[in-house]
């Protein structure tokens, strides 16, 4: 048999049970983790000090607790005031045998949406990327001639006509451009995994970013001191990072705030397609205050060739999550008007593993 203790243990969404006078009695541990705080500290806190609905719940819930019945509540946002707050689906139910005594569990949709959509780049996209990959060297070498054969002209034409030319060689440049990402992203190596220091990726990320491409910007740190190392490619995290940054530097509207944030999630675990499952508890986070990722575009951003910006290759986005795919994580994207998050998920680095510069 077994008791109680263990079912509310086993429980694997964030869990509370408050009293009659809608004080928290007991949460479970993995509602400790959603709350940021401990189940002792939290005993005897109203419940709606702690945990904010954004739906008009307290007369529904009074309710079902003077009728004995259940409440379901789909697609609200849910805060903390310790995190944004999440869309998640909200169950609330009598606790058989204690009158007055209301149990509520908060499922998460944004981790349901991870579970759901674990293959970070779609076979379409791998497609399109393996044709394009085969014809990238094809395609650079007659519009090296092109641009020869352009450069050439212009030294033997007036300066009125010189504008012609000058596209020309202009836009055959930014084609090779795209040929080369094209390239970049099909001959990327697998990542070579050490642990790696997170906030001495995101700090180099940050002073690169101030010397150049986010000089207007201003990059503020919320890191979490105690984040342990991570497991992966230093380098190639480090670029995720400034791609991210560049994205939401050219996401602001004038002088923009950029937010870095880190922190520990304990009960992140991806379950993947085939069953298996894998723990990714660090995160960080890219938040801007530009206008928000356009809807037409907002679940495929990921994918390639699908670009926001005007003469965007669409290509920056698709790199970083086949990269971020390739370390066994996961990056989702939260955006409104205003505000804009983009959040990885990495798995920690196994304890006795020394990083590299440490050896």
């Amino acid at each position: 048999m077994i008791d109680n203790a263990s079912l509310w243990a086993s429980l694997p969404v964030p869990a509370v049970l408050v009293d009659g006078a809608d004080n928290i009695l007991d949460i479970n541990g993995v509602a400790e983790s959603f709350l940021n705080a401990s189940a002792k500290t939290l005993r005897g806190v109203p419940v709606w000090d702690r945990i904010s609905v954004d739906a008009p719940l307290e007369e529904a819930f009074d309710r079902a607790r003077s009728l004995g019945s259940s409440l379901f509540v789909n697609d609200v946002d849910v805060g903390t005031g310790n995190a944004p707050p999440l869309q998640c689906n909200v169950q609330i139910a009598q606790v058989a045998g204690s009158p007055g005594q209301m149990m509520i569990l908060i499922s998460p949709r944004e981790l349901a949406s991870r579970v759901n959509n674990s293959d970070t780049v779609k076979s379409a996209a791998k497609s399109a990327i393996g044709m394009a990959e085969m014809l990238a060297h094809e395609i650079k070498n007659p519009l090296a001639g092109i641009t020869g054969a352009a450069q050439l002209l212009s030294m033997n034409l007036p300066q009125e006509e010189l504008e012609l030319t000058d596209l020309i060689v202009e836009e055959s440049r930014r084609i090779v451009k795209l040929l080369e990402q094209v390239e970049q992203f099909g001959n990327l190596q697998p990542p070579a995994k050490n642990a790696v220091n997170i906030h001495d990726l995101l700090d180099r990320a940050r002073r690169s970013a101030l010397l150049g491409f986010g000089g207007h910007m201003t990059i503020k740190e919320e890191y979490d001191p105690s984040l342990p190392y991570a497991l992966g490619d230093g380098d190639q995290l480090l670029q995720v990072f400034l791609n991210l940054i560049k994205n939401a530097s050219e996401a602001s509207e004038g002088n923009g705030i950029i937010r870095i944030r880190s922190y520990f999630e304990h009960n992140f675990k991806l379950r993947r397609r085939d069953g298996s499952g894998e723990s990714l508890p660090l995160q960080v986070e890219i938040i801007d205050d530009g206008p928000g990722l356009p809807q037409d575009i907002k679940g495929d951003i990921f994918d390639p060739f699908v670009s926001g910006k005007e003469n965007g290759t669409g290509l920056g986005l698709a790199l970083v999550s086949k990269i971020i795919s390739d370390h066994g994580g996961w990056i989702a994207v939260d955006s409104v008007p205003g505000r804009t998050v983009f959040r990885i998920s990495l798995p920690r680095a196994p304890k006795g593993l020394v990083p590299p510069e440490e050896t």
